[in-house]
């Protein structure tokens, strides 16, 4: 409809007021999107230059907005979709490109973490948001701010979206550093008992607008860094100064911590990031093989996914051990399988331990079951036969894996994951009254064990 195209700016600016929407998500996310059509009472939405994983974090986030304000404004219902467009170009590349040019500011920021190459899941979402307002608003609303989480999980990735941010949307001056960095410049200044030296190091630290500083738990036990880095961060906090600080652990769990640094640690704002679920895992790793110029099955991906849960490193890690086999096979006409993916990864993937139970696994074990092919399963065919098994393959990855009712419905092709629910609380009731369904839901068990 024309009034839509007409008041499509005017639309956009009122679901950033009106649903509070901080300006940078609105800069990344809403801003570029664009009217496209609209027929039969379905507004399409383009995301411009787009990647599957913003248009999953759109779809999830932004649907409601548009639907409420769009249908309040003509006074009728719409249904709304996002589609990507097809042409050239990538808007998180564009992005890092303009931000990369801002780098020569001695913020000591590395290039390639971005707030648009960072994949969104269950396991990071709180974080991500915290971030994206400590970037819009460095020094006011959550300061410091301590992320802590386990090594690979994307820590230095958010810190250093926020330095980018600031850096190319502010003239306040950032500098990011590791732990590792602070302390040797603190024992260098101590060696030397050089006056001028320490004076050189509070400078520079004390005369940031935005600090980031990586891993401190290499500090612990270091008298005089920790001495220093007290009185650093008092300095900075005192004088409305953004502090970013992440971190292996809660600073309540940190052993040895100093007792000034742990409360002034827990006085602002503290996030974690845990491991990523498996759809999250297979995100990150498409978003990976962006950057290489021949495809990794996705029948490879997904096993890389299933076997390595905790640590984004190690998925890239095997990814490319897959990839630059790909490319020597490719040279002499052959191409990369499963069964010589396994073998080059075997040593990154123990066969010794245990096999990791994993939707794919669990299809497998149903359709055996029930003897029924696996498509039919995650098709979406209503017929008797294929219900049930359907409805057993939703209740099963639910209590079998992390994979999220979202992703569930992702895996059936379905839009939202009010289905998926229903078939996992019906189960479940089933499991509760119905012995013949509880010895299925076992005898299916124990087959998967044994993949």
């Amino acid at each position: 409809m024309e009034i839509i195209r007409q008041q499509w700016d005017n639309i956009k600016d009122i679901i950033h007021t009106e649903y509070e929407i901080t300006d940078i998500a609105y800069k990344i996310w809403v801003s570029p999107l664009q009217f496209l059509k609209c027929e039969d009472h379905i507004v399409t939405i383009l995301i411009p230059n787009g990647k599957q994983e913003m248009l999953d974090y759109i779809k999830i986030n932004y649907t409601k907005c548009f639907q409420e304000i769009i249908s309040e404004m003509l006074q009728d219902n719409f249904t709304i979709e996002f589609t990507l467009d097809e042409g050239k170009g990538n808007t998180a590349t564009a992005a890092a490109t303009e931000e990369t040019e801002a780098d020569d500011k001695g913020s000591n920021l590395n290039t390639k973490y971005h707030f648009e190459n960072f994949v969104v899941g269950s396991n990071n979402k709180m974080a991500h948001s915290v971030c994206l307002r400590v970037a819009e608003a460095p020094g006011s609303e959550f300061n410091p701010l301590f992320i802590h989480g386990g090594s690979g999980l994307g820590k230095t990735h958010l810190m250093t979206a926020i330095g980018h941010y600031i850096v190319t949307n502010t003239n306040l001056k950032v500098l990011y550093v590791t732990s590792e960095e602070f302390l040797n410049e603190v024992i260098e200044s101590i060696r030397n008992s050089n006056e001028a030296a320490k004076i050189r190091l509070r400078e520079k630290y004390r005369n940031t607008d935005v600090l980031l500083i990586d891993d401190i738990q290499v500090i612990i036990g270091k008298t005089a860094t920790q001495d220093e880095f007290f009185n650093t961060f008092n300095t900075l906090v005192q004088n409305g100064k953004q502090i970013v600080i992440t971190s292996d652990k809660h600073p309540a769990h940190i052993k040895d911590l100093d007792d000034r640094l742990r409360t002034r640690f827990m006085s602002g704002m503290t996030v974690d990031i845990e491991p990523p679920a498996y759809e999250t895992r297979v995100a990150i790793l498409r978003r990976f093989a962006e950057n290489f110029d021949y495809k990794v099955p996705d029948t490879i991906v997904d096993y890389i996914a299933e076997h390595i849960k905790s640590n984004v490193r190690e998925l890239e890690g095997a990814y490319k051990q897959v990839y630059a086999l790909g490319k020597l096979l490719e040279e002499s006409g052959e191409e990369v399988n499963l069964e010589s993916a396994k073998n080059i990864l075997k040593d990154t993937i123990s066969s010794d331990n245990p096999s990791v139970v994993t939707p794919s696994l669990i299809l497998k074990g149903i359709s055996e079951y029930y003897k029924v092919d696996p498509d039919d399963i995650t098709s979406k065919k209503r017929n008797a036969e294929f219900v049930i098994p359907r409805q057993v393959f939703m209740y099963l990855c639910r209590e079998m894996t992390d994979t999220t009712l979202k992703g569930i419905a992702a895996l059936l092709d379905k839009k939202d994951h009010s289905t998926v629910l229903y078939g996992v609380n019906k189960i479940s009731e089933e499991v509760k009254i119905n012995k013949e369904m509880m010895e299925t839901i076992e005898a299916i068990k124990n087959k998967i064990k044994t993949y």
